[in-house]
């Protein structure tokens, strides 16, 4: 078309998602691939570990959390207490299985840290012990030590595959690519000739180890399509061939323990029922059970009435299987049914299809119970395996849900295909973000979208904001150690974060929307799934922009981690700000316990952790008082030195509205713009700021504190004694004589340090005071920043009391601006 041009730029999903209006479907609702993320082992193994103090000795520890080839682990004997947790990498640390200490005469001796809580180390071992589930030995030692047990598939590795036309039949498959456990298959036999290539998830209930098909009573011959292509005597020399070179191939057979369980049927040949063709997966139509193989496998067949068809649409099905529904289910849930090819008018019946066919239906028993709790919602995005060309993996969006089944259309295809109906367990769709992350290609949209209703005015902070992918990208290509990163395979993965319902909610979130969150998110990409997590805390707010405002990266403060953009919405206006999360699994429990106290909300809300009883922090016996003193402001707003151990003081109080200003870069309401404009600025230049929300009450105690002491400066620098009482107005003999006392200091009070702080304020009448200076490491910078409200609020401090604290910071305030400020 004349007035759409063909996507060029690399495609991101943030924007997409951004200009759509859009949202991703959740990475919970993809059980298969959260399978495929798990490494083998699992919280609660034990294992025995070297003590790091003495790597002569070992003691056992319990698996917290896993993520990738790295382990969270805590020695038994510290209860609930995390604060000596610690990370492993399988493949360099010590680790062994339960006993190995015993088998190689090792010594178990408990660590000094808990000595004293383990009087007798025999009585506590057998306690802790009994019914204790071990690591899996064979993933701490040998070949597979470390190895995520998905990455066993390599290209090269030898399956066995079922007949999709006779379920009694199976034949050898080899691996030709395994991305992210979607695997591309092909015949044994067949070399390099790709056209009967398979794409199948390794999950898939037809797949199998080497050896299945003997086990369990299987004839292992090609299937008909291919089987002209060699003699029998090839066919029989490929086999030999493939068992000689068995155990080079082969797949560890642990792998498959995950797969679904396929259960008895109780089809009948004959039967009627209604459903959709795997292999066009487009409409919904009458079928018939063609034969029964045993009580696992039987065949159905698409109904066709045509006497001239060339062909038939026949596939096997177990009880399990997707697509396939009672008679009657199309018209109860208000959906099309396809009549036969050659059934006779368009208005299909079928109480007189039976009855023509002299057929029964089968019963609802036979069928599996549909649910509708699997998290998806319409217009969700996705990525989706195009049927017609497996090859291709698409932008996909919900239309449309019945029970446990999606309608999916496709985007960027290279043909157009119509509406997918795909059941909600389908291993062939995936959460947005898959592809990118296994490094495979994704179908863009086919035509950039030009047709938006709103352009968004966007300041960025004067740093780059990197995309997702092309942070990803470089950390992959970094060289980078154990001890603060995790890789996969160049990914860098994050645990499963938990949002635990039960804890405590704080001020900021809205305790119903928190219960509609999903229960985990990830495990993946650090930078993603804290991204994900995050957005969902801001949407789940009772004002979202708030919240944002909360987590905003302090632009002066030190970048420890990496700098997502955010967004928000409240009252109808839109909100962007900086947020630093962190990369590395090892500092994403860290990261997520100060989040939630910077939230005013339990530690434990959400995090690598699942709550399944009793939160350890006991926050439901606490009322919202109490518990904003334990967690909230009162206790954690710090005001010493600001993060990153540096301060812009000297800047800010020459121009004060700067950093006012600076902020406006970092928190900003985007602005409408006419429909017919076409934002043509690059991105990351600035186009325009808006105002911040008027009714939010949010300025910070920094710029509060700055205006009071330039409103100071133009009163002439006065300053005034107060009197302990207070009600009682200063007298003018208090203020006479205060003035008399002017304060002398002999060094500048931006070079104090806590310890001269405190020594100041232990020669005034507020030395009782000094210990909170100390608590609080409140040095010479911070203190020139107090005010009244600030003493008030962070403090604690009655009236009277913050009012003598704050006439002695006066006075050194004025000294400061007589003696050393230019």
């Amino acid at each position: 078309d004349a007035g759409s041009s063909v996507e060029e730029m690399e495609f991101n999903w943030d924007e997409y998602l951004e200009d759509t209006g859009a949202t991703a479907a959740p990475h919970g609702s993809f059980k298969h691939v959260d399978t495929s993320l798990q490494n083998g082992f699992a919280p609660g193994m034990k294992l025995e570990v070297a003590v790091k103090s003495d790597q002569n000795t070992y003691w056992v520890a319990t698996i917290i959390t896993t993520c990738g080839q790295l382990l969270l682990l805590r020695y038994d004997g510290y209860g609930e207490d995390r604060k000596a947790d610690f990370w492993c990498d399988i493949l360099t640390a010590d680790l062994h299985p339960i006993g190995w200490c015993q088998q190689n005469k090792k010594i178990l001796k408990v660590p000094e840290g808990i000595k004293d809580k383990i009087p007798d180390q025999e009585e506590f071992l057998q306690r802790v012990l009994k019914g204790a589930c071990s690591a899996p030995a064979n993933l701490l030692e040998g070949l597979h030590r470390g190895k995520n047990p998905l990455d066993l598939i390599a290209p090269g590795s030898r399956l066995e595959l079922q007949n999709p036309r006779d379920s009694l039949e199976a034949w050898i498959v080899t691996v030709v690519e395994n991305v992210g456990g979607r695997l591309k298959l092909r015949y044994e036999g067949l070399e390099d000739l790709d056209k009967f290539d398979q794409w199948l998830f390794y999950l898939d209930p037809f797949l199998h180890q080497v050896g299945w098909a003997a086990q369990h009573g299987y004839s292992l011959q090609p299937p008909s399509a291919i089987r002209s292509l060699r003699s029998e005597a090839d066919w029989q020399e490929i086999l030999k061939k493939v068992k000689e070179e068995e155990e080079e191939s082969s797949v560890p057979t642990d792998l498959f323990k995950d797969k679904p369980v396929i259960g008895v049927h109780s089809f009948s040949e004959g039967m009627k029922l209604e459903a959709v063709d795997p292999m066009a997966p487009f409409v919904i139509s009458p079928a018939t059970v063609l034969k029964v193989f045993n009580d696992k496998y039987f065949m159905i067949e698409i109904d066709d009435l045509r006497a001239e068809r060339a062909s038939s649409q026949r596939y096997v099905c177990h009880l399990n299987s997707a697509g396939i529904f009672p008679v009657q289910w199309s018209l109860k849930n208000g959906l099309h049914l396809s009549p036969p090819p050659g059934y006779p008018g368009q208005d299909f019946d079928w109480a007189d299809y039976l009855k023509q066919c002299g057929a029964e239906a089968a019963p609802q028993s036979c069928f599996p119970l549909l649910t509708s709790d699997h998290g998806f919602k319409e217009n969700m995005k996705l990525e989706a395996v195009n049927p017609v060309d497996p090859e291709e993996v698409c932008i996909a969006t919900v239309t449309k849900l019945k029970d446990s089944y999606l309608w999916l259309q496709l985007e960027g295809s290279k043909k157009p295909v119509p509406e997918c109906i795909v059941s909600v367990e389908s291993m062939n769709i995936f959460p947005v973000g898959w592809c990118e992350t296994n490094g495979y290609q994704l179908r863009p949209p086919r035509k950039a979208i030009v047709n938006k209703q709103k352009k968004i005015a966007v300041v960025q902070p004067e740093k780059q904001i990197l995309s997702s992918r092309t942070v990803h990208d470089g950390l992959k290509n970094q060289e980078l150690n154990s001890s603060d990163s995790v890789v996969i395979n160049g990914k860098y993965c994050c645990p499963k974060i938990y949002f635990n319902h039960r804890c405590f909610s704080g001020p900021y979130l809205n305790k119903g929307r928190i219960a509609e969150l999903p229960q985990s998110v990830g495990p993946g990409n650090c930078v993603l799934v804290l991204k994900e997590v995050l957005t969902l805390l801001i949407n789940a707010a009772y004002k979202p922009s708030r919240v944002l405002r909360e987590l905003q990266l302090d632009e002066e403060a030190a970048w420890h981690g990496h700098g997502e953009t955010l967004k928000a919405k409240y009252k109808g206006k839109s909100y962007r700000a900086t947020v630093e999360v962190v990369r590395t699994a090892d500092r994403v429990a860290d990261f997520c316990r100060k989040t939630c106290i910077k939230l005013e909300c339990c530690p434990n809300l959400f995090g690598p952790q699942m709550v399944l009883d009793k939160c350890s922090e006991n926050c439901s016996v606490l009322t919202k008082t109490k518990y904003t003193h334990y967690y909230g402001k009162r206790k954690n707003k710090r005001i010493g030195r600001p993060p990153g151990g540096h301060s812009n003081l000297e800047v800010a109080m020459k121009k004060p509205n700067k950093r006012r200003k600076r902020r406006k870069h970092f928190f900003v309401h985007k602005k409408k713009r006419s429909s017919t404009s076409v934002d043509n600025t690059p991105a990351g230049s600035p186009q325009g700021s808006g105002a911040e929300e008027e009714d939010d009450q949010d300025e910070s105690e920094l710029s509060h504190s700055l205006a009071q002491d330039r409103d100071k400066r133009k009163r002439k620098l006065r300053t005034f004694s107060f009197s302990d009482d207070e009600n009682k107005p200063p007298s003018p003999k208090d203020i006479k004589m205060e003035v008399a006392e002017k304060l002398q200091l002999d060094s500048n009070p931006l070079e104090w340090s806590v310890a001269d702080v405190v020594r100041f304020l232990k020669s005034t009448d507020c030395a009782p005071l000094a210990r909170i200076f100390l608590d609080q490491e409140i040095d010479g910078q911070a203190l020139l920043l107090l005010t009244l409200p600030t003493v008030q609020e962070c403090m604690d401090l009655k009236l009277g009391p913050a009012i003598k604290l704050c006439h002695h910071i006066e006075r050194v305030k004025l000294a400061f601006y007589q003696q050393f400020a230019n």
